[in-house]
């Protein structure tokens, strides 16, 4: 698997073409290319960046904060959600070790 599929798997369901994935991938010190590798932390630490990068321009967007009704269903708290989300990846990326930061801790406040 190379990092592009990875990046692909960690964003099922939002629609990026492959040129913007490069650019993010990239970005973060990947090459979309390159073979993804699972038991290096700096390598799942920069595809949790990545992603993290997509979802805070995911949420930069005001488009998806609009309110969709389909018959009975509502879904109208993507704001919430996604800010959970990119809380939540930004805690798992700075509890991560590292090779530049190899210590038990890590920030406990954002």
């Amino acid at each position: 698997m190379n990092n592009m599929e990875r990046i692909k798997l960690e964003t099922k369901g939002i629609q990026l073409t492959d040129d913007e994935l490069i650019i993010y991938l990239q970005e973060n010190g990947l090459e979309p290319q390159s073979q993804y590798q699972a038991s290096n932390p700096e390598s799942q630490k920069a595809v949790y960046t990545t992603t993290l990068s997509i979802l805070e321009s995911l949420a930069n967007n005001p488009e998806n904060y609009k309110n969709i009704k389909l018959d009975d269903l509502s879904i109208s708290q993507f704001s919430e959600n996604i800010q959970k989300r990119i809380y939540h990846l930004t805690r798992k990326i700075r509890a991560m070790k590292t090779e530049s930061r190899n210590t038990d801790t890590f920030m406990l406040y954002l």
